[in-house]
């Protein structure tokens, strides 16, 4: 089974009680310019296509899997078909696949069995790596099949101009909802990405901790077995009477 998935600055300051301050200046300055890089990486990020458009072969009797990571209420949805080597005559008998979506609990999401084109979606319940595997049927001889898989996640799921047909709106208000999709997007990516934040807080906190711990017991190991030493020679010398 194969898976496919997915400054340091110096600040010179002069010995003078007028320039005490500068160095707090430059390091909160550089804060917030970092700060606002992240938060501009994110939305470029976010209104970046998140879609996963792929054409690979894959032999009879074999899985090729793909992972995605999507966070919790999100949706996403699939397309999949393989490819017709003769355009002009039907698809052979031998072309067929079976294709399972999970969740990363082991959720299955969605299951097709002996299909050759089909399509799923599906609404995260929880945040992690959603994984889809596509089966090649075994046939003798071996087949080579060429499969067709498009995924979309979050605002990228939807069908805008299917939405715009079928409510016969404006352009002008379809590209307002998209835009406040998106928006409702970058929101709750700021706040999963606070969680993790303070995830990854508390674990230096608990790192920290437990290797202050381990210091001290190894120090204390080290003058025990100072100790130990000093007290076999002490009594070495004692018996041979050098001291």
């Amino acid at each position: 089974m194969h898976v496919l998935t997915f400054s340091v600055s110096f600040i010179s300051q002069k010995k003078t009680t007028k320039n005490i301050k500068t160095p707090q200046i430059f390091i909160g300055a550089a804060m917030d310019l970092h700060r606002s890089s992240t938060i501009i990486l994110l939305i470029l990020s976010i209104l970046s296509p998140a879609t996963l458009s792929m054409r690979y072969e894959l032999l009879s009797g074999h899985t090729k899997c793909i992972s995605e990571e999507i966070h919790a209420n999100a949706m996403s949805v699939g397309k999949y078909s393989i490819v017709n080597p003769h355009e002009d005559h039907p698809l052979p008998a031998s072309h067929k696949i079976t294709v399972k979506v999970t969740s990363p609990q082991g959720t299955a999401y969605h299951e097709a069995d002996g299909v050759s084109t089909g399509q799923f979606s599906l609404t995260a319940v929880e945040t992690g790596d959603y994984i889809t595997c596509i089966s090649a049927v075994d046939h003798k001889p071996e087949t080579m099949l060429t499969i067709d898989f498009d995924w979309r996640t979050g605002v990228h799921s939807k069908d805008w101009p299917s939405v715009a047909k079928r409510s016969q709106v404006e352009n002008m208000e379809s590209e307002v909802k998209k835009l406040f999709d998106t928006v409702t997007s970058i929101h709750d990516e700021m706040f999963y990405l606070r969680d993790r934040e303070e995830e990854m807080h508390e674990l230096n906190i608990s790192t920290n901790s437990k290797m202050a711990w381990l210091s001290f017991l190894s120090l204390g190991v080290c003058l025990s077995v100072a100790g130990l030493q000093f007290w076999h020679l002490k009594t070495f010398f004692e018996k041979k009477k050098l001291i």
